[in-house]
This record gives structure tokens, C-alpha cells and sequence, in this order.
């Protein structure tokens, strides 16, 4: 199954990265500064960095320093890895990590102006997915995700994988949406739809502990206070959506591992959407953790 939902994944997000989101910028603008992200931020990079898919800002939290070695987990465009690149400056790299090749040369476009029109030389981007990291083991100072690793089928090898690449006492700095109690069987399929590949997201507890478990110690797991419906700001906010008929299909079979009937959000959804609330279910998180200096 988890092959199938990184097809349907990929799928998706490829159509994203090809112009398959809104075409209101004001919207998505929206949706980012809603989840954390100043207008300032946004402004200093290119706007198609910028596709409305974040729970939150890890580069707000991370502590970034000149110098450092970053790695974004998802990078998409490339929002996060410009904005982190721009902290750790010259003297550091952000890197980048995709497994859509679509989202990846977006990204490799965007880089190529992100630097007030120039190119931002020390970022770097790779094709891959987060579960397998072509970075070597203590190369990087700190692991930063937004919204990503729920997507992800086996999370508790991307937090191994994380935690491998991270030097001792590197920070783990990550936006992703957790639930807080179990979806009710009636409402879960739809809301999961409006909110994007929620079926994928762990119980704040349990992402604690795969953490925990992958050698992380200092976890943190707070939530942002975030509104998650920020997202029906944006047309076909569903993240795991798919026009494709097959893809649909594949969408029903893997219902028990990710991206349960995801569906862009319809007109006809209104009633129910104004009568139940997806803040109470789920919620945006921050999360960070510490790689112990012996292990």
C-alpha cells in the first residue's frame, strides 16, 4: 500500500508544481501568512515558492545560524530552503529534498531569481524521498519539514533517517498536523478531504514517541493555535486530490494508510463544513527535538 500512496502523492503534488493550485495569489499569500509567515518573508521570495501548502513556519523556530547546514524535508518550491538560506548566509547551505521531479525543477527555477533576481548559490536540491536521505550520516545542523512528514507512509524512517544526518545536538525543527483525538467515522472521510492528507497524520502522542524512539531527545510537540480551515482559502485545497480517475481508484484502496477519499472541497460541502469544526480533530503543530550528542 505505502507504494500506492507515494504514487498518489506524487501525482498530486506534480500537478501542483505544473499550476494545478489556485491561480489567486492573494489567497495563498494568505494561507501562509495564517500559518506563521510575515509579509515581509513572503515578499523577499519568488512568489511561486510560495503554493499555500504550509501548516506552519519552521524557520521562525529553528534557530538558524550563519554557517549552518539545513535540510528541508519537502521542500516543494522551495519557500522554507530560500527563507532558511537566507539566515544561514553564505558561509552555510540549505538543502532541499523532494521526491516530485515537477516540485523539484520549480524549485531549481525559483532558485535561479530567488536572490533578488540573482541566483541564491548556497542552496542545493535533491530528488529523493525523505525516508532515504542521499546526505551523509552528521552532515547537518538542523532538519526543518512543513507540512510534509504526515504524507510520508513510513514516518518512523524518516525520523531514523533525520536523526542519522543530523550532527550531535542538532535541532529537528518541523510544522506538520497532528491529531489531537480520533476523526468520527461519519465526518472523517470528508474532512480528511478538506484538510489534506490528515488520514496520514499520527496522534500527538505517538509522533512523540516515534521521536523518541529514532534517539531524539528534548521532544516538544506544542500546538500553533493555527486555523486549520485557512486552507478553503485556496481552491482544491485538498492536498492528496487527484483528477486522475486511476489515481482516485488507487485513493479508495489505501484508505487505511493515507489520503482517505480526498476530494477538493465542493460547494455542496458547505453545509456540513459550517457544521463541524476540523480544529477540534486535528491540529497544527511545532515540533522539535534534539539529537543527543551521544547515541
Amino acid at each position: 500500500m505505502s507504494n500506492a500512496v507515494t504514487k498518489v502523492v506524487r501525482e498530486r503534488y506534480a500537478s501542483v508544481a505544473q499550476g494545478g493550485r489556485s491561480n489567486d495569489r492573494a489567497a495563498v499569500r494568505a494561507v501562509a501568512e495564517a500559518f506563521g509567515y510575515s509579509p515581509e518573508e513572503l515578499a523577499s521570495i519568488p512568489a511561486e515558492a510560495n503554493m499555500g501548502l504550509s501548516c506552519g513556519n519552521p524557520t521562525a523556530y529553528a534557530s538558524l545560524r550563519p554557517g549552518e547546514v539545513v535540510v528541508d524535508l519537502g521542500c516543494g518550491g522551495g519557500l522554507d530552503v530560500f527563507l532558511a538560506a537566507r539566515k544561514v548566509g553564505p558561509r552555510g547551505k540549505a538543502i532541499g529534498i523532494d521526491m516530485t521531479p515537477e516540485m523539484i525543477e520549480l524549485a531549481r527555477r525559483n532558485a535561479a531569481t530567488a536572490d533578488q533576481g540573482k541566483p541564491m548559490n548556497n542552496v542545493e536540491l535533491h530528488l529523493a524521498t525523505i525516508d532515504k536521505l542521499p546526505l551523509p550520516d552528521a552532515s547537518v545542523d538542523c532538519v526543518i519539514s512543513n507540512c510534509v512528514i504526515n504524507l510520508a507512509p513510513d514516518k518512523r524512517a524518516v525520523f531514523r533517517e533525520a536523526a542519522r544526518v543530523l550532527k550531535p545536538g542538532g535541532r529537528f525543527a518541523v510544522s506538520d498536523i497532528a491529531l489531537k483525538k480520533p476523526l468520527p467515522p461519519d465526518i472523517g472521510h470528508d474532512l480528511m478531504a478538506y484538510v489534506g492528507c490528515i488520514a496520514g497524520a499520527l496522534p500527538i502522542e505517538e509522533y512523540r514517541r516515534g521521536l523518541i524512539d529514532a534517539g531524539f531527545g528534548d521532544v516538544d510537540i506544542i500546538e500553533s493555535g493555527s486555523d486549520l480551515n485557512a486552507y478553503s482559502k485556496v481552491e482544491g485545497a485538498s492536498c492528496c486530490a487527484s483528477s486522475d480517475p486511476k489515481s482516485q481508484s488507487e485513493l479508495r484502496v489505501v484508505q487505511a494508510d493515507c489520503c482517505i477519499g480526498s476530494a477538493p472541497v465542493s460547494s455542496t460541502d458547505a453545509d456540513w463544513l459550517s457544521r463541524f469544526n476540523v480544529n477540534e480533530f486535528a491540529a497544527s503543530v511545532r515540533i522539535f527535538a534534539v539529537r543527543p550528542k551521544t547515541m
